[in-house]
């Protein structure tokens, strides 16, 4: 059974030790196990209470928990082993908590590119706990933060009660700039258990409701922070999808150092359903089918955020993709 992993980001001190807190409280049936860095870096000392394996031990509520010393890939099988052996609770997914200097991208690709791992796991949802108060300074100095911002399917701000509402604005509108298809909450409302945070996303039973809160149907063609940019690309006609995934892949081939997201909805040739797409840098996640167009307009469209890459030359790149394939498709 593939099991899902929700990967938590966010920068040193944005309050990822917070949102543990309040997702893990009250979980009685140990449906969760917990992947950290070191103990001591999310402060649950008080929480432990039994000791199963080495670097292993459960919370109160039975969640399993564990340090990833070193290679992520071994921590994850070794878990899930133990999982088979009966040496931990059977937990239903896991929750991945990275450094606060953690680029998401190689992260993501471990999970999606190990055959190992792709037989036990997949991946959820991606949620980056975001410092209202010093996300501004981040931003201009840590590269880190603007990976970690744009990788995330979930945008979550802490510290919002240290800062004036027109400051808390300004950073919302900040987040949404630079990640339109990500969906924003205060870290303060929520609660234990929580279905938007502990789901699958696309891999979920309902992918049409993630794809619904990805505005990727925005009239908005482009807009820019800093070196950051989201440019759209629309088409009408349905797309060669084999075509279409050799012009993607060389793209990303190319600069996807520089493409820090994808998401796309699209028009395939022979296909009367959507299919959806979604990648970070050069990890593009399997594509997903939807049942039916949201608000029924059948349209190809997909969303970019890139950093020092010309979107002009992306733009570019499009045209001659339909002007060699696309149209005679």
């Amino acid at each position: 059974m593939s099991l899902p992993i929700s990967v938590i980001t966010g920068f040193l001190g944005s309050g990822k030790t917070t949102l543990l807190n309040r997702l893990l409280a009250g979980e009685t049936l140990g449906d969760s196990a917990l992947l950290i860095n070191e103990f001591g870096d999310v402060g649950i000392d008080h929480w432990l209470v039994e000791e199963v394996a080495p670097g292993t031990v459960l919370l109160p509520g039975g969640c399993v928990c564990c340090t990833v010393n070193g290679d992520l890939r071994q921590a994850l099988l070794d878990l899930y082993a133990r999982r088979e052996r009966g040496e931990v609770p059977a937990f239903k997914r896991v929750l991945l908590e990275t450094t606060g200097l953690a680029d998401p991208a190689p992260i993501l690709a471990t999970l999606l590119r190990d055959t190992q791992l792709r037989g036990r796991y997949h991946l959820g949802l991606l949620v980056t706990v975001v410092d209202a108060e010093q996300a501004e300074l981040q931003q201009r100095l840590h590269p880190e933060w603007l990976g970690q911002v744009t990788a995330a399917d979930r945008l979550l701000l802490s510290k919002a009660d240290r800062v004036p509402e027109a400051v808390l604005d300004q950073v919302r509108a900040r987040l949404r700039a630079l990640n339109p298809s990500a969906s924003q909450a205060l870290v303060q409302d929520i609660t234990a258990g929580d279905t938007l945070l502990l789901g699958e996303g696309l891999r979920g039973a309902h992918p049409e409701q993630e794809v619904a809160g990805w505005q990727l149907f925005s009239s908005v063609n482009a807009s820019r922070h800093g070196n950051a940019e989201v440019c759209c690309l629309a088409f009408d006609q349905p797309l060669d999808w084999v075509a279409f995934g050799v012009w993607l892949s060389m793209l990303l081939r190319c600069h996807g150092e520089r493409i820090l997201r994808v998401k796309g909805l699209l028009d395939v040739i022979d296909s009367p359903q959507p299919i959806v797409i979604h990648g970070v840098q050069h990890c593009l996640h399997a594509p997903v089918h939807l049942r039916a167009w949201p608000e029924g307009k059948r349209q190809s469209r997909l969303v970019f955020i890139v950093r020092d890459l010309d979107t002009a030359q992306l733009r570019r790149s499009f045209r001659a993709f339909l002007g060699d394939i696309g149209h005679a498709a």
